[in-house]
């Protein structure tokens, strides 16, 4: 981009000299006709340049109204995806699934207490009364899904739905398992494509922020997601001005 608006400038400022040579040498009778053309091109090239600094602001602007809508949706996903692995041990990729999970089950609220009881093996041994310290975990009650992760809010029933950008588009919901040490780990991931949220934004533009690394301030990579398939990660792949991504 700075190279287009250096060149730009260069062309502006030549367009300019040629202005005052035509002003000094070409004869009086086409002065008006090239000076206007010049003049016209110099007012083109102007605003060519403004359009290359300006377009990317606005590009920014848009981007990052658009990511933060995104991201909302996502934490919520991520949420109801970590409750019900919670409760039944896995996440899943079927979204009417997960709204009837949230509308129907309960997590249980438990208290641990420490307890001294009579530690019958070490009493029989020894011939006297022993005891042992144990930690005993009470249940105190039940609370929904719902209300414990959305209290009156109805939005998970819209959350699999792509807030901005292309109308229509819905998050691609994944889910599974890997294997690490023989042990069978649930993982999920939740995504869009940067293309459906900025669908209607400049494609050189949109081809830039696909491939912007994870070092750098913003989300990295050509898609929007949380979660992933390949290893135990519940992040999301956004950085933390965008909110919390862990």
């Amino acid at each position: 981009m700075w190279t287009i608006f250096l060149i730009v400038i260069a062309v502006i400022l030549l367009t300019i000299g040629l202005v005052k040579l035509v002003d000094k040498f070409v004869p009086t009778k086409f002065k008006p006709v090239l000076i206007i053309a010049l003049w016209v091109l110099i007012a083109f090239l102007g605003y060519s340049t403004f359009q290359s600094i300006y377009n990317p602001v606005l590009f920014d602007k848009v981007k990052e109204k658009r990511y933060t809508a995104v991201i909302k949706n996502l934490v919520d996903i991520r949420n109801a995806e970590m409750a019900h692995r919670q409760v039944k041990g896995r996440f899943t990729d079927n979204f009417d699934s997960l709204v009837n999970f949230i509308e129907e089950a309960k997590f249980t609220i438990t208290q641990r207490r420490n307890s001294v009881v009579r530690d019958e093996a070490a009493s029989k041994q020894f011939g006297v009364d022993m005891t042992k310290e144990v930690i005993i975990t009470d249940t105190l009650g039940y609370v929904t899904v719902k209300d414990s992760l959305f209290k009156n809010s109805d939005r998970y029933k819209t959350m699999i739905n792509v807030p901005v950008g292309k109308p229509g588009s819905k998050f691609e919901l994944k889910a599974g398992f890997i294997e690490q040490e023989d042990v069978k780990i649930p993982v999920f991931e939740a995504s869009v494509k940067k293309e459906i949220v900025l669908y209607d934004q400049d494609k050189d533009l949109i081809m830039q922020e696909n491939q912007v690394p994870s070092s750098v301030v913003g989300v990295a990579g050509d898609a929007i997601k949380v979660g992933s398939m390949e290893e135990s990660s519940t992040n999301g792949n956004w950085s933390k001005t965008y909110g919390n991504n862990e």
